[in-house]
């Protein structure tokens, strides 16, 4: 073959594949605002207040990869999404990101073409009762009527789990946890089963959350996570190393109160690598220098995003527990800067 067509043929094919590459981040820059797939209302989490404003712990995150990628953490458009649409909104380029308390699986890493960043909430399903039900244990629940989210993980779970445990169970089928919660305020299910954070923030909402119990039985490991599309590494990067460095901000005592100061003062050198001080990290996705300063000043490191959204201090009162540092036994751990 011709030498000059056969290299115009691979210059032809290396355009046409070129053409076809996600650039999520050019994208997000040219709108000028990120569109972040959220739950459709879960106290703590993610839910909009009267005025139409959003907080919670997920959407900290979606504030911590807007002010790295655009500078401004209010450049955002929150997307209410249920255990149904989240995914489709994500793969259809709906959402940029999707922040909604979603488990890495498997299947969902693979089959749905999916990139979890990483994980930045270990939980586990539970199962939430009424007091005057008299039920102290799940495996008092056979025969219970179980109100539970579709398309999500708790489904195979729940059957799993009753199959294991030779119980029967008649399955109440919920689009999001607002319908959850009214089917099971109207006591249309004994029990209502999510994951044990998710119940945690349902019941804090309640009138009466003193008469509601959520059981002991942890019966699932669930590694919650944001996730972007397959197709797009370097955003997968962004938004990954965004988490890392909220994470890693708390391993170094780095918080939105004393940035300003460490920028000029810490003597670490992962601090000043993180911070934008020494190297330039964030040339190498495409961002400058400051973007993980700023995704930290954005809501704080990790810490206080828990702290302040779902912490004990907080009506869902959510202990660290799995997800404290790696240094004080926990498992959250940031890759090295550098």
């Amino acid at each position: 073959m011709n030498t000059s067509v056969f290299l115009g043929s691979v210059a032809a094919v290396t355009l046409m594949a070129g053409a076809g590459m996600a650039d999520t981040l050019a994208d997000v820059k040219a709108r000028g605002e990120l569109n972040c797939g959220v739950n459709t209302g879960l106290v703590g989490f993610a839910a909009p207040d009267a005025n139409g404003n959003w907080t919670g712990f997920d959407v900290d995150i979606c504030k911590a990869v807007a002010a790295a990628v655009l500078g401004d953490a209010t450049k955002v458009k929150y997307v209410p999404t249920t255990g149904q649409t989240r995914f489709t909104a994500l793969s259809s380029g709906e959402v940029d990101v999707l922040a909604r308390n979603s488990t890495w699986t498997f299947s969902r890493d693979t089959d749905l073409k999916l990139d979890f960043i990483g994980v930045n909430y270990y939980d586990g399903q539970g199962f939430m009762v009424n007091k005057d039900l008299g039920v102290t244990s799940a495996k008092e629940l056979d025969g219970a009527t179980v109100c539970i989210q579709t398309g999500t993980t708790t489904e195979l779970n729940l059957a799993d789990y009753f199959k294991a445990n030779n119980m029967t169970y008649t399955p109440v089928n919920i689009d999001s946890n607002a319908e959850g919660e009214q089917q099971y305020m109207a006591g249309a299910c004994d029990a209502y089963t999510t994951d044990a954070s998710g119940l945690a923030a349902t019941r804090a909402a309640f009138a009466d959350p003193e008469n509601h119990i959520i059981l002991p039985e942890i019966i699932s490991k669930e590694p919650l996570g944001p996730a972007v599309r397959h197709g797009d590494s370097n955003w997968g990067d962004i938004v990954r190393w965004t988490l890392y460095a909220l994470i890693a901000a708390e391993e170094y005592g780095v918080t939105s109160a004393n940035v300003e100061e460490l920028t000029t003062s810490s003597q670490n050198p992962e601090v000043q690598r993180l911070l934008g001080v020494t190297d330039d990290l964030g040339a190498m996705i495409g961002l400058d220098k400051e973007w993980a300063k700023r995704a930290i000043m954005a809501s704080g490191n990790y810490g206080e995003i828990f702290a302040a959204n779902i912490g004990e201090q907080t009506p869902i009162g959510l202990a660290r527990g799995l997800n404290a540092q790696w240094t004080q036994g926990g498992l959250m751990y940031a890759m090295p800067f550098r």
